[in-house]
């Protein structure tokens, strides 16, 4: 019955065995299946087909059938169908075809237009036959339901597990999963590894970024340890660069904090610009992760710090909108970067620097101001430098009491951070001296005979000890030059250092980075509110000190005198000006337009003349007329002398449009360019049948000005006629029209 089926027309097309796998993994496994698939070559040609009609298409072994995106042997076999090349379809059941009922229908749509069969282990189907499409279409429909079944188990199996804190999934490199079947997660063993964790932790306390951690690491030369292949089962340990990713994956994972956690991200699918399905990952904010389990083994650190640490990470971001003053603190003399506040609209200052050498600092807000001659100005906007005196006086006084410890403590951490990079060193020469007599019991073990194979190991034993010697060289440099214990005369200089803080505050070795630091540690804002009258001005500062306390401030801020300054685009029209024209030229063609000085005064030669050195522009250079490429650019007295006319009829035929003239301003000159089609424009003798602007005006039936503009836009010719009673412009005349029955009547005299 199924045989009955076939006709002559499907013998004589292409059948097509179309081969898949859902993963490479199975294809790797799951060979059977496979051999399973390939072997339906035979029941082609059991169908009838000969052995070189069968093509195997097998191009989506290892790709899932849930998408047609990906899938290249599919969209071959579709377009093949849709093409009417193909008499049958094979495959071992439908779910190899598709797992979703859009690409399945339609296949099933094109194999019922262009007459082609389907067949699997179970018969064969014509889709064009209502039964037929209808048990088609239900085995598509089971295809699809059985994969979010199997999706759905395996997926609530996985969640189920990982809710409990038991799913074993990747971890950061320290972090390993013990070897019991229950275990859980603990520290990896090489202490070189968990060193160096635990000092990007130390330093991110003391440095607030992650890009200066970053550089501590490469300024102490320590490496970074990498696991390259899969974490489940541990590999050996790379040490490589450290780099800022790195870094900043190291302070960002929940999982040197103690936590477990499962779903921070989300699958997305997305169509592209080409117009194929794509998917992504995307980052969920911690409020939306699945799971998240606190103290679930041990961690670097705390999960309060860890939250600390992630609070001050996103404070350190580049400024944003409406926030210009957030971001790590920088290299800038600006002491209230990142803690100014505008005292009207509550918006973080921004901050910009002023001055001959770009060094006075200063504020400004970014919140919307008010129109003065039709431009917005800022409600704020203030010099820096008197508020930041008086900001760092209050922070000095507030410090006072505490100043002798601080200046202990500081001493202190220098020397411990030394310390920290020093133990990390040794570490690394350990392992060195470890991979050095590795390679040396390699070398003796091996048969001294088999010279092939000593000379590898013999190679390897010398680059582990050159690589020990390099390390221990390194730690001998580090040790050098680590801070001394402070001894008792120390401590005392460093008391008496203390009580002058003054002193420590303006020191040439305190940069402006470690003033703002200190002031980001006590301080949480200040906030600002500048109130200006006719003499200057006074700001309120109100600081909000770490744990809520405040302290009022006042201070004068002197209002600055107006800038007198040229308009810019003044400027640049006196710089076009002076390749042509003088100064006293140049000032008449600026008042003609309107235009002032700074001061409000008309321009005069010396006034354009103080301009131009102001601005470095050079003078005007009176030369001959250079003759360039499109003709010589000659004033309009000149050109009239040129062409033998009169001044005032070349100005005429300025204006009515006859010929073009160049102006480099409004209000600057008329220059005519004397080209050669210029020349033609004035003959001394008429052409024949030429006719006056009277005789033009009757022949074509319109006025004189429409005649110019005719002229002007090129749809008409006309000259200029110098010499003679009858001197003027002069039309070409109309071409004669025939008539409309006249080649008719010709034609009928003809015959």
């Amino acid at each position: 019955m199924s045989e009955g089926k076939i006709t002559t027309s499907h013998l004589a097309r292409t059948a097509l065995v179309y081969v898949r796998q859902s993963s490479l993994s199975q294809v790797e496994h799951n060979r059977e299946s496979t051999a399973r698939q390939y072997d339906l070559v035979t029941r082609a040609t059991g169908l009838g087909w000969p052995s070189a009609a069968v093509r195997v298409i097998d191009n989506d072994l290892g790709v899932s059938g849930a998408s047609v995106a990906g899938r290249s042997g599919f969209a071959e076999l579709v377009a093949q169908v849709g093409l009417g090349q193909v008499g049958v379809v094979v495959a071992l059941e439908v779910s190899r075809l598709a797992r979703n009922n859009s690409d399945w229908y339609k296949l099933l749509d094109l194999a019922g237009m262009t007459d082609t069969l389907i067949a699997d282990a179970d018969g064969l189907y014509h889709p064009a036959l209502f039964n037929d499409r209808l048990l088609l279409g239900m085995k598509g429909t089971m295809s699809e339901a059985e994969l979010h079944i199997l999706r759905a188990r395996l997926d609530g199996g996985i969640r189920n597990k990982a809710a409990r804190g038991e799913l074993r999934r990747g971890l950061p490199v320290g972090l390993i999963w013990a070897d019991e079947a229950d275990g859980g997660i603990c520290f990896h063993p090489d202490e070189a590894v968990t060193g160096v964790l635990a000092a990007i932790f130390e330093r991110f306390a003391t440095a607030g970024s992650v890009r200066a951690t970053w550089l501590w690491l490469r300024e102490q030369g320590l490496k970074f340890p990498l696991q390259p292949t899969a974490y489940l089962q541990g590999s050996d340990i790379v040490w490589v660069e450290p780099t800022y990713h790195a870094v900043h994956n190291v302070l960002t994972h929940p999982g040197y904090a103690g936590a477990y956690t499962f779903g921070r991200s989300r699958q997305q699918r997305y169509v592209g610009d080409d117009g194929t399905l794509h998917t992504r990952r995307k980052r969920l904010p911690r409020n939306e992760w699945e799971v998240l389990i606190e103290d679930h083994h041990p961690g670097f650190i705390a999960w309060e710090t860890y939250l600390s640490n992630q609070a001050r990470i996103g404070k350190n971001i580049r400024p944003m909108a409406h926030e210009p003053g957030t971001g790590a603190v920088r290299e800038g003399c600006a002491l209230l970067q990142g803690l100014a506040t505008c005292g009207t609209c509550g918006r973080k200052l921004a901050v910009y620097y002023d001055g001959p050498h770009k060094a006075t600092p200063g504020y400004y807000c970014t919140g919307t101001g008010q129109l003065v001659d039709g431009r917005g100005t800022r409600h704020m906007h203030v010099g820096g430098a008197a508020i930041d005196a008086a900001v760092a006086q209050a922070f000095m006084a507030a410090l006072a009491p505490a100043a002798v410890q601080a200046c202990v403590l500081a001493a202190e951490t220098l020397e411990h951070g030394h310390d920290t990079a020093l133990d990390q060193w040794r570490r690394q020469v350990e392992v060195a001296r470890y991979q050095a007599a590795k390679a040396e019991r390699r070398y003796l073990a091996v048969d001294p005979d088999n010279r092939l194979v000593a000379r590898g190991l013999e190679t390897d034993w010398e680059q582990t000890l050159a690589e020990l010697a390099a390390a221990e060289t390194d730690l001998a440099r580090h040790e050098s030059v680590r801070p001394k214990t402070l001894t008792n005369a120390e401590r005392a200089a460093i008391t008496g250092l203390g009580e002058n803080l003054d002193a420590v505050w303006n020191a040439p070795t305190t940069t402006d980075k470690d003033r703002k630091q200190l002031l980001h540690i006590l301080l949480d804002e200040v906030n600002i509110t500048i109130e200006r009258d006719q003499a200057g001005g006074k700001g309120r500062l109100v600081l909000r000190w770490k744990g809520g306390a405040t302290t009022d401030l006042d201070v004068a801020i002197k209002r600055s005198p107006p800038k007198i300054r040229t308009d810019e685009d003044t400027v640049e029209l006196v710089r076009r000006l002076a390749v042509h024209y003088p100064d006293a030229t140049i000032a008449g063609i600026l008042n003609r337009q309107g235009r002032r000085s700074a001061r409000g005064l008309t321009f005069t030669g010396g006034r354009v003349q103080g301009l131009r050195h102001h601005w470095q522009i050079p003078c005007h250079q009176p030369t001959d007329h250079d003759q360039q490429p499109g003709g010589e650019l000659l004033t309009v007295a000149d050109a009239a002398k040129e062409l033998g006319l009169a001044t005032s009829t070349l100005h005429r035929w300025l204006t009515v449009g006859f010929i073009a003239g160049e102006q480099v301003t409004p209000g600057a000159p008329w220059q005519i360019r004397l080209t050669e089609e210029v020349h033609n424009l004035f003959v001394d003798t008429a052409p024949v049948g030429w006719l006056a602007t009277l005789e033009a005006t009757l022949a074509y039936g319109v006025s004189r000005q429409t005649l110019m503009q005719r002229v002007k836009r090129g749809e008409l010719q006309a000259i200029h006629v110098r010499t003679g009673r009858r001197k003027g412009l002069r039309f070409q005349p109309p071409v004669p029209q025939t008539g409309l029955f006249e080649p008719l009547q010709s034609a009928q005299g003809a015959v």
